[in-house]
This record gives C-alpha cells, sequence and structure tokens, in this order.
C-alpha cells in the first residue's frame, strides 16, 4: 500500500472516532448538571416546627369531638381498640435553644423560653398528630425527637397503636427514649428544670447520666421494641414520677406482657434486674446490718457479673442464674466495730442473704404477670431448640409458662475496698 493511500485510510479512521470523542464530554457535562442541580429542593431548619419532646395521655372523648377536632367524615366515629389520646410536644423556637453555657445561668430564669408547648387530641396517634400540625404553621420535623412520655394509664390500655406509629415514622431515631410517668404525662413537658434551659434535655440527661453511674439500663426505644418483638422476651421501660420542687425522679422499671404494662419494681430492684442481665456496671447502694452488732454499712455494688445455664428437667426448663457482685463500703455507722477479716466476711454473707430475698421478690413479681423482662424465654430459644421449637412455639405461650419456670439463683458478694480508714 503506498503511504499516500495509508494517510487517506487514516484520515478515514480518525474521522469516525472523533464524533465519539465529542459526545463523551458532552455527555459528562449533561451527567454534571444534573447532580449539581442546587438547593432547589431546601427546607430552612426555620421553617420546620423541631420536636424535641412528646408526651402522651389519654383525653375525654368530648375534647376528641370537637368539630375542630374532627379528621373523619359523617357522624359514625370510626373503631379504633386504643383510647382516646392527647398528645403533648414540645417544639424548638428558632435562635432559643442555647448553644453552650449562658451567663444568665440557664433554667428558670431566661426571660425567653426556648421551646413552645402545644398539644391536641385524636382517636389515634396520627390523627392527633394530624390535629396538632393545624395549629403549627411549619412541617413538623421528628428528626430531633429525643424523649418520649407516656402515662402509665395509657401504657396499662396497651402501646401497640402507638408502636405503630412511631416505628413506621422513618424520621424517628432508635436512639430516642421512652419513659413511663406515674400519671398525667404532659406535666413533664411543661416542668422547669434548674440545671437546663431545654426542659425536654433535662429528662434526658437523668437518663443519661443514670446508665452512666449504673443505676440505669441502657433501654432506649430501640432496644424496647426489640424487646416487645422478641418471642422469648418482654419489654420495659423507665418509670419516673413527680416530686417536690416541679422535678422528677427515676422509681423503677415498668415491666410489660406483650405491649401492656402490668407491674413496677421498686427503685432499688432495678440493681437486682441488671445484675441478672448481666450489665455489669454497679452504682446501687444497700444499707446493711452487721451480723451481732448494732453496726450498719453502707455497701456500693461497683461491678457485676452473671452466668445464665438452661437446663430442660422432667419435661420443664429450668434456668440457672449465677450473680457476683463487687463493691466498696462506704461508711461505717459505729466507730467502736474495727472492719477485721472476719467481719468483712460476715458482711458479705449478710449481702448474699439479703439481696437473694430481693432477686428472687423481683423475679416473684414478674413471674405473676408473666413478664420474662429478663430474656430466660431467649435464653431456652437459643440453647435448647428442640424443646422450644416442639413445647413453646409463640410468644403467648412462653409467657404462660414463664409464670411456672423454677428459677434458681446463687449470689455472692466480694468488698473490695473499705476506703482510706479501715478501722
Amino acid at each position: 500500500m503506498k503511504s499516500n493511500d495509508r494517510l487517506k485510510e487514516g484520515g478515514a479512521i480518525g474521522s469516525r472516532i472523533r464524533p465519539k470523542l465529542t459526545f463523551m464530554p458532552l455527555l459528562a457535562v449533561v451527567f454534571m448538571t444534573a447532580i449539581l442541580t442546587g438547593c432547589w429542593d431546601r427546607l430552612e431548619i426555620e421553617e420546620r416546627a423541631i420536636i424535641l419532646g412528646v408526651a402522651i395521655d389519654t383525653a375525654p372523648e368530648s375534647e376528641v369531638n370537637k368539630p375542630s377536632n374532627k379528621t373523619y367524615v359523617g357522624k359514625q366515629v370510626p373503631v379504633t381498640n386504643s383510647p382516646m389520646l392527647r398528645v403533648t410536644v414540645q417544639v424548638a423556637v428558632p435562635g432559643r435553644i442555647p448553644l453552650g453555657s449562658s451567663e444568665s445561668g440557664g433554667g428558670a430564669g431566661t426571660g425567653n423560653k426556648p421551646v413552645w408547648v402545644v398539644d391536641a387530641v385524636g382517636h389515634t396517634i396520627d390523627e392527633a398528630f394530624s390535629v396538632l400540625q393545624r395549629k403549627v404553621a411549619h412541617k413538623v420535623f421528628w428528626g430531633h425527637l429525643r424523649v418520649i412520655v407516656i402515662a402509665d394509664e395509657v401504657a396499662k390500655a396497651g402501646l401497640s397503636n402507638i408502636d405503630e406509629y412511631l416505628r413506621r415514622n422513618p424520621e424517628i431515631r432508635r436512639t430516642s427514649w421512652i419513659v413511663v410517668s406515674e400519671g398525667e404525662a404532659g406535666k413533664f413537658m411543661r416542668v422547669v428544670p434548674q440545671l437546663e434551659r431545654v426542659p425536654i434535655l433535662y429528662i434526658l440527661s437523668t437518663m443519661e447520666h443514670a446508665v452512666k453511674m449504673g443505676k440505669l439500663p441502657n433501654v432506649f426505644a430501640g432496644v424496647y421494641w426489640s424487646a416487645a418483638s422478641s418471642k422469648g422476651s418482654d419489654p420495659y421501660l423507665p418509670y419516673i414520677r413527680m416530686v417536690e420542687g416541679g422535678t422528677f425522679e427515676l422509681s423503677g422499671l415498668a415491666y410489660f406482657r406483650s405491649d401492656r404494662m402490668v407491674g413496677v419494681t421498686e427503685t432499688l430492684e432495678i440493681g437486682a434486674f441488671m445484675g441478672i442481665k448481666n450489665i455489669q456496671t454497679g452504682g446501687y447502694s444497700v444499707l446493711v446490718q452487721i451480723p451481732g452488732t448494732e453496726t450498719a454499712v453502707v455497701y456500693q455494688a461497683t461491678h457485676r457479673k452473671a452466668r445464665i445455664d438452661v437446663a430442660i428437667r422432667n419435661g420443664e426448663p429450668v434456668i440457672n442464674v449465677k450473680i457476683h457482685n463487687e463493691g466498696n463500703l462506704l461508711e461505717k455507722s459505729n466507730e467502736k466495730v474495727q472492719l477485721s477479716r472476719e467481719v468483712i466476711t460476715d458482711i458479705e454473707k449478710e449481702l448474699n442473704k439479703q439481696t437473694l430475698t430481693n432477686y428472687r421478690r423481683l423475679i416473684r413479681k414478674t413471674q405473676q404477670k408473666g413478664s420474662d423482662i429478663f430474656g430466660f424465654g431467649e435464653q431456652v430459644r437459643a440453647n435448647k431448640s428442640s424443646y422450644w421449637n416442639k413445647e413453646i412455639r409463640t410468644k403467648e405461650k412462653w409467657e404462660e409458662v414463664y409464670k411456672e419456670i423454677d428459677v434458681k439463683l446463687q449470689v455472692t458478694f466480694s468488698v473490695r475496698r473499705v476506703g482510706g480508714k479501715t478501722i
């Protein structure tokens, strides 16, 4: 082939490739234009009604059936299996939420309230929030919800409809806290704490600090919903009550059978529950009498370790729980009694005796209600799957079996430190 012919052929090939090479940059420009469209769908934070906390109470039917609250057509009220509900929310006021420490000291001393409290009623929680939205100019936003307070009256009636709404909402985080209140829940949205400018953050910090100090299990919404969906365990939630001075206290755990609250533990029983659940951080103190003396000491658990074994005997599950507690002596009521090795051994034996009674009482209370908040059923399901698949199979059957199972407890204590003063 002659050189001129080769040049002509190369030029022809180049002319065929050149349009494709020109098309690729154009395609890239079109693609970049599609994904770099700016903020055409933006929503300014000031144009959102940011909900920080929610309280849920029952409401009288007269309030629900007011013309302004109706969300259904006709005179026939749609049938629901939940009580009439009142929702009370704390909505953040733009520009008033503190970003750090305040010179005014925060709390009740501030002139401008950082939140706006508004309520609404409805036959269901979704209907109540639909009515609430009509009272708020901006679209309700759930992404910053931190605490949900539910009245014990509502919890006793059942939380299935409330859980249905909350779990389907993709904006609600599983790390939000759900707590049960003694009496009206709405008043917790109006509490004026002295240590926080934002009221709902005071409830949040109370829960989080209680977890850090070993006084409460980390039972946020995701943990509660997981236990509620489990076949071998029942859920539990923190139980709070109002006290004098406009504040509140953590007074126990509300325990459930499926979705209905059936009882409340005592405050000190939270420590027993955490021991059985192998939640290792300890924080509760107990006053113990030294045997044979008129002296008492204060013992605080600092660390726990538990082991649960499952056996099937005579066709029935048997739960063996071994719990070891370590802690310190914080105080002694009588200077005359010296803390010798023998005296410390007597204290450990007395702790074993008293605490074993507390553990057994807690288990007995939950068994009477058929509420397995310890997750013993999950232990049976995991370790004795053939028995579970043959004899149990459902959550409802396990809740009945749990009432009669044999739970054997072995509790031991160790005193690690007695402080700088040993006598």
